[in-house]
């Protein structure tokens, strides 16, 4: 492929927009011929203050963080369903780490065109713009990226394919 866009990449956090988000870029990956790699970032910063702040305990931490490898791969397994419907190849990855800097260092080191994400939440103030991971992630990364704000037309367009 020669286009602007020969990779792809797709954050799933679990969210119904990202689903949706992983909808138009199976139908972005289909018509334009592009790869594309679905990621789950486990966030173990989250974990990690949970259990500074006695929330957790070291023991409810590695319960916890396996719950969260369970749900990403069933995620993961969602959207691998998703691609199969429209005959698209999708290579899933999760990850553990920081969500931005895991969505960070994803991008940079496979060198993807374009990262497409669900729609982000409200920010209400500075600290909620500083705490969002996946908006930081968005500000951070060397590549373009695509926020699927329009659920519904996601879908219409990934059942039009």
């Amino acid at each position: 492929m020669n286009g602007p866009i020969n990779k792809i990449l797709v954050y799933i956090d679990g969210t119904e927009s990202s689903i949706s988000a992983a909808m138009y870029a199976v139908a972005l990956s289909k018509t334009t011929g592009a790869s594309l790699t679905a990621l789950y970032v486990i966030n173990t910063k989250a974990l990690n203050d949970l259990v500074k702040a006695r929330i957790f305990l070291a023991e409810e931490e590695a319960e916890y963080h396996r719950d969260l490898e369970q749900d990403a791969e069933r995620y993961l397994n969602h959207v691998r369903k998703l691609a199969e419907q429209k005959n698209i190849v999708i290579s899933t990855k999760s990850l553990s780490g920081t969500i931005h800097r895991e969505i960070k260092a994803e991008v940079q080191e496979n060198k993807y065109d374009l990262l497409v994400l669900g729609g982000l939440s409200n920010i209400r103030s500075r600290r909620d713009e500083f705490f969002n991971e996946t908006d930081r992630a968005m500000r951070s990364v060397s590549c373009p990226v695509l926020v699927i704000r329009d659920e519904e037309s996601a879908w219409d367009i990934f059942e039009s394919i």
